[in-house]
């Protein structure tokens, strides 16, 4: 095996599935985070390795087969996750079609398939994916154990730290894997020079105003979230690793990349990507002060002018000295989750803060000059048709910049699947009925409402939002003619379901 490629990393593809006509020119063409973290890991750690993404290269899955059967990796790491850490699942029809047409191919090819849907569901995911190994926790320490044994005549494989296999007919699974705990030193960045940069472009509103949406690109600032929302499932990935450092159950790891180490990656995408275009992927980048304010002076150093965004709950929107250093900084748009505006329906979902607070929250970052993108969710526990209206009518009342209207979602990973589960609630029997914007999707039904009266809602909603004229005189004034253009045209677009066509 001498001179073998040791580890291909592969982004799945699969975006038509999931989001219908609207993957196409206005969805962003996100790059694969994960999987460039993970190739930064295992190089940092010896192993040779190479990425291919297989979305942004619009590759078919027996064209994806054909590339990786050249390159005839010792490994090939299927890595499942989304463009926010809610969207793994939608990911695994794309993934599973991949890895059975890699197996079509070449049968004894090894794969581990690992990622956020995986972690939360890894024996059925062994169980229904050909696949030879699931990881079950983030991914890095099992990825270098199972190359190391591979190269072995007879590999140990219950020396692998955080797999499950087939042995016998009957799954194993390993001792737990600990995740990266020292960020800065042994996952210092995402191996860009892996990825074809070229390909990337930004969400249409990130660059509502701006002349192109590329160059483009994504990073972490941080890893994990402290809260509990019980729609949530971005702990998945991390609960083995939790473990395996001795975290009590009940305890959410939250880890930090140092400012320094950060202004460096962006340094990186600036000065030898082009990118201008740029997106803060922590689940919360607006929480620890200290942390945020580092970030920005590293920015504000090396005086680049950058158009940023970035994911913020009402409740850490605390700081007006903050906000404007942000702005100053490039931060030009807060994605705020918002979430619903019943107390009731947000006490159910822990989300626990005052009505008032959202108004107040809302006033301060655009008095910062930033511009939100409102996130609300439909179909929560709690919800009925009354509450999801009172939400619809805040929403149209805050006339944010932009705003994200989703339907309830029981995520696999999150409390309310397991919620789902003991109450004996449908659930999607495709994977892609997981997507907000799939033919197939399927959110929750509600203890007051159904699951078709929830989508046709948010299905509604979005339209009310968007062609009200209140919206679209604001966006004219805000960033011109030719965005109120661009906001016509998607609006024009209109989502398949085959939920609704059921009587």
């Amino acid at each position: 095996m001498s001179g073998q490629l040791d580890v291909l990393i592969v982004n799945p593809g699969g975006r038509k599935k999931a989001y219908q006509d609207l993957g196409g020119s206005l969805a962003a063409m996100e790059p694969p985070i994960w999987a460039g973290l993970l190739g930064s890991f295992v190089r940092a750690k010896g192993l040779s390795v190479k990425i291919l993404d297989t979305d942004a290269l619009a590759l078919a899955p027996e064209d994806a087969a054909k590339r990786i059967d050249a390159l005839n990796p010792i490994l090939t790491v299927v890595v499942v996750y989304g463009h926010n850490p809610n969207a793994s699942t939608w990911v695994m029809p794309g993934a599973g079609t991949l890895c059975r047409t890699i197996k079509a191919t070449k049968p004894d090819r090894k794969i581990l398939m690992l990622g956020g849907h995986v972690s939360a569901l890894p024996e059925r995911t062994l169980q229904e994916e050909d696949v030879d190994f699931v990881c079950d926790g983030e991914g890095g320490y099992t990825i270098v154990d199972l190359v190391e044994q591979l190269k072995h005549e007879q590999p140990k494989l219950d020396a692998v730290r955080g797999i499950l296999y087939f042995e016998n007919n009957e799954i194993q699974r390993t001792a737990p894997a600990p995740f990266v705990v020292d960020l800065d030193r042994e996952m210092p960045g995402i191996a860009w020079d892996l990825l074809p940069m070229d390909l990337y472009r930004a969400h249409n509103w990130h660059c509502f105003g701006e002349e192109s949406r590329s160059p483009y690109a994504a990073i972490y600032t941080t890893l994990g979230c402290p809260f509990k929302c019980s729609f949530c499932c971005i702990q998945a990935p991390f609960k083995q690793g939790e473990k395996a450092l001795g975290y009590k159950p009940n305890v959410n790891s939250y880890r930090k990349w140092s400012p320094s180490v950060i202004g460096r990656q962006i340094e990186i995408l600036v000065e030898n990507y082009g990118v201008r275009h740029l997106k803060f992927a922590d689940e919360i980048f607006l929480l620890d002060k200290e942390h945020v304010e580092g970030v920005c002076d590293e920015i504000l150093r090396r005086g680049y002018d950058l158009n940023i965004w970035a994911y913020a709950r009402v409740d850490t929107v605390r700081d007006e000295g903050l906000l404007r250093k942000m702005r100053k900084a490039g931060i030009r748009w807060l994605a705020l989750g918002i979430e619903s505006a019943n107390r009731k329906v947000r006490k159910d979902v822990y989300k626990g803060y005052r009505e008032e607070k959202i108004e107040e929250t809302v006033q301060k970052i655009q008095a910062a000059g930033i511009h939100i993108v409102g996130n609300y969710i439909f179909g929560l526990p709690e919800d009925d048709l009354a509450s999801m209206r009172e939400t619809l009518e805040l929403a149209k009342k805050l006339n944010t910049e932009y705003a994200n209207f989703n339907s309830a979602m029981a995520y696999p990973g999150s409390a309310l699947y397991q919620e789902a589960l003991e109450k004996g609630w449908d659930l999607p029997q495709t994977w892609d009925g997981y997507s907000q914007h799939s033919k197939t999707s399927l959110p929750l039904p509600t203890r007051h409402i159904s699951a078709k009266e929830v989508l046709a809602f948010r299905d509604q909603a979005f339209v009310e939002y968007f062609e009200r004229e209140e919206y679209r005189r604001m966006v004219e004034k805000t960033f011109g003619e030719k965005v109120l253009g661009q906001v016509l045209e998607m609006t024009s677009k209109s989502l398949e379901r085959d939920l609704l066509k059921i009587n």
